[in-house]
């Protein structure tokens, strides 16, 4: 398999992450307006209270739920995020088919359980700099592997 190198993958988790930080600031922009604009009208102390405690779950609501959506549902339906497919990039296991969902889900929350841990998501991204088939750590959880694919069309 023709194995995605390290620069390409790091690119394409830059944009993944891009992504979800610009759906963030587009949700702040919307809620901050709302919230202003019914503070301002009505210039009651609950309603305040009650938007902004609202935000504070919408938004760790909504990172979860675009992640799911970048790298779960299109990951296993298409076989690349929005940022692996920028870079051209694909997951498969290791028969080259895509992954299933569930996968897909474990494979995720592997990457974010590493994040728990001081040091472990460097190790995990600069894992493929030295693994001879170009894998990170939660991608050996799950025994998937990234690739190139110049068939990817956007």
């Amino acid at each position: 398999m023709p194995y995605a190198s390290w620069g390409d993958r790091a690119l394409g988790y830059i944009i993944d992450s891009l992504f979800v930080f610009g759906v963030m600031i587009i949700l702040y922009v919307v809620l901050g307006s709302f919230f202003f604009a019914t503070v301002g009208i009505s210039r009651s102390e609950p309603a305040a209270g009650a938007l902004c405690c609202l935000s504070l779950i919408l938004f760790p609501l909504s990172t979860l739920l675009v992640g799911l959506y970048n790298r779960v549902y299109l990951v296993s339906l298409r076989g690349y995020s929005i940022g692996q497919g920028v870079m051209k990039l694909k997951v498969v296991d290791a028969q080259g088919a895509l992954l299933s969902q569930g996968t897909a889900l474990i494979r995720l929350i592997v990457q974010a359980a590493l994040g728990f841990v001081p040091l472990l998501p460097i190790l995990d991204l600069l894992w493929p700099l030295w693994d001879p088939y170009r894998q990170t750590l939660h991608d050996k959880a799950v025994g998937c592997y990234v690739i190139n694919n110049p068939d990817v069309r956007y």
